[in-house]
C-alpha cells in the first residue's frame, strides 16, 4: 500500500471509529490489516488495552521498549502482566553500539544539558528500537488519549504516521481517565504502584517526576524543558490533529 492509499484508509477508519467503543475499534483494526502491533509502556491505558486484546483474543502482537532506564516498578510490572494475562510481551532494547556512541558524545545523563542531547537519547533508546519492532507490520496500535496533554487534545482515532510510514490507531483517543480507572478496578488489572504516588505518566526513571496539583498528566515528563509540546519523538504533536488527515488526503 502506497503513502496516499494509507492516508485515505486512515481517514476512512477515523470516521468509522468515531461511532464505536474502543473495543470495537480494535476489532475493526484487525479486520483491515494482516499484522498489528500494540506498543505498551505499561501505563494505565496500555494495561486496559492489553486486557481488551487478551480478553477478546485479538490477533495483535504486544511489545514494549526496554530502554535500559525504566523504573524498577515498571520492570516488575512487565513480569506481572505477562503472568497475569498468560501472554508474551516482546521487549525491544537499544543497540549497544549506538547507545555507547551516544554516551561517548553526551555522557550517560547528558539529556539534562540540552534538548538536542535529550532527543538523541530518545532516538537511540526508543525510536530506533521502535522502527525495528514495527518493521514489516501493517498497523501500529497505541494507548494515547486526547486528555493526556494539550498537544494531544485533537488526537484522531486513526492517522497516517509520516515518520514511520504506517497507519497508527489510537482506540482510546476519546476515553477519559475516570473510565480507564473504572475498567482497571472492575477487572483487577495490574498497574504500576507509582500511579498512586503522583505519576500518571511513567517513562524512563531519570526523565519522569510526580506531577503537582493542577498540572496535566504528562507534565512530569522531561520537566526541566520549557517546551510545552515536548515529546520523545514516537508521537509528534504535528500529527496529532484530526484535520491533518483531511489536509494530507488532499495532497496530489
Amino acid at each position: 500500500m502506497n503513502r496516499q492509499a494509507k492516508i485515505s484508509l486512515a481517514k476512512n477508519l477515523n470516521e468509522k471509529m468515531s461511532f464505536l467503543s474502543f473495543e470495537k475499534r480494535l476489532s475493526l483494526t484487525i479486520s483491515h490489516f494482516k499484522t498489528a502491533i500494540f506498543t505498551s509502556s505499561l501505563g494505565l491505558e496500555d494495561q486496559v488495552l492489553t486486557f481488551a486484546i487478551t480478553n477478546n483474543k485479538l490477533a495483535i502482537k504486544i511489545i514494549t521498549l526496554e530502554t535500559g532506564r525504566l523504573f524498577p516498578q515498571t520492570k516488575q510490572l512487565i513480569k506481572d502482566t505477562k503472568s497475569h494475562f498468560q501472554i508474551q510481551i516482546e521487549e525491544f532494547s537499544p543497540n549497544k553500539s549506538e547507545l555507547q556512541t551516544y554516551i561517548d558524545e553526551y555522557q550517560l545523563n547528558g539529556f539534562y544539558e540540552s534538548i538536542e542531547a535529550r532527543k538523541a537519547c530518545c532516538e537511540v533508546r526508543k525510536l530506533v528500537p521502535l522502527k525495528q519492532a514495527i518493521k514489516n507490520t501493517d498497523v501500529w496500535v497505541t494507548g494515547l488519549r486526547g486528555e493526556q496533554s494539550n498537544n494531544r487534545a485533537d488526537l484522531p482515532f486513526a492517522q497516517y504516521n509520516e515518520s514511520f510510514d504506517i497507519i497508527k490507531i489510537n482506540p482510546l483517543a476519546d476515553v477519559k481517565l475516570e473510565e480507564i480507572w473504572q475498567i482497571i478496578k472492575q477487572n483487577n488489572i495490574p498497574t504500576n504502584p507509582l500511579h498512586q504516588k503522583g505519576y500518571p505518566s511513567i517513562g524512563c526513571e531519570p526523565c519522569t517526576r510526580a506531577i503537582k496539583n493542577g498540572e496535566d498528566e504528562r507534565a512530569g515528563r522531561w520537566w526541566w524543558e520549557q517546551d510545552q509540546n515536548r515529546e520523545c519523538g514516537l508521537h509528534l504533536p504535528a500529527e496529532n490533529q484530526r484535520s491533518n488527515i483531511q489536509q494530507n488526503s488532499e495532497i496530489s
